[in-house]
């Protein structure tokens, strides 16, 4: 499934994030278990390459599995190559842009400015993250950007939770990015996933509701 099929299902993305990627296939489990269509393994874990190969292998074929935290193009060749099928960074990084272009898989570079917003899009965004999403206001500096920048799909990210998931879209965001606020402890050895499929149940409610959505 592609990133875009799947937001359309389920306008989030769940943010992997930790000191390593073990955890990731449990975790991702859990989270499409209760609805997540679209998880992002962070290249912030050194293993991660790794256990995007084995999730890959093995998701369902109704799930995205995508990169984050690519900020070379050497990483951008690393997740392809190990499955991931989209790629996104926390800054405007033109070389992730131009590879993932090249090797046709949709890039979400993270942006802040309306600038920086439209440079990325010029560059090939396939969709902008707006990072960190809570800097400037919220849901209503998503809202007063896209005055003037209709056009540009956002995916709000950093300082979504649960709770406020719902707003950004409802601001005009075509999806939000959820990490820690979600995945809480989860990664961890001893996380606790009960806690997780709660909250995924919920923000999925939430997300799948405020976008219009059965």
């Amino acid at each position: 499934m592609s990133l875009q099929q799947a937001m359309k299902e389920c306008p989030a993305v769940a943010i992997l994030r930790s000191s390593s990627a073990v955890r990731y296939a449990e975790v991702s489990d859990v989270l499409v278990d209760a609805g997540i269509r679209a998880v992002e393994f962070t290249f912030t874990a050194p293993d991660v390459a790794e256990a995007i190969r084995s999730y890959a292998a093995r998701k369902p074929d109704g799930v995205a599995l995508g990169a984050g935290t690519v900020v070379t193009a050497e990483q951008a060749r690393q997740a392809v190559d190990a499955g991931a099928t989209y790629l996104i960074s926390p800054a405007v990084c033109l070389d992730v842009i131009e590879e993932g272009n090249r090797l046709g898989v949709p890039v979400l570079p993270g942006a802040l400015t309306p600038t920086e917003i439209l440079t990325a899009w010029r560059a090939g965004a396939a969709m902008v993250k707006v990072f960190p999403a809570s800097a400037l206001g919220g849901p209503s500096y998503l809202k007063a950007v896209r005055g003037p920048l209709p056009d540009i799909p956002l995916v709000p990210t950093g300082g979504v939770d649960v709770a406020n998931a719902g707003d950004y879209l409802a601001a005009g965001a075509v999806g939000v990015g959820v990490g820690s606020p979600l995945v809480g402890d989860a990664c961890e050895p001893n996380g606790d996933l009960d806690a997780l499929a709660l909250r995924a149940r919920t923000l999925v409610a939430s997300v799948t509701s405020a976008a219009g959505r059965p």
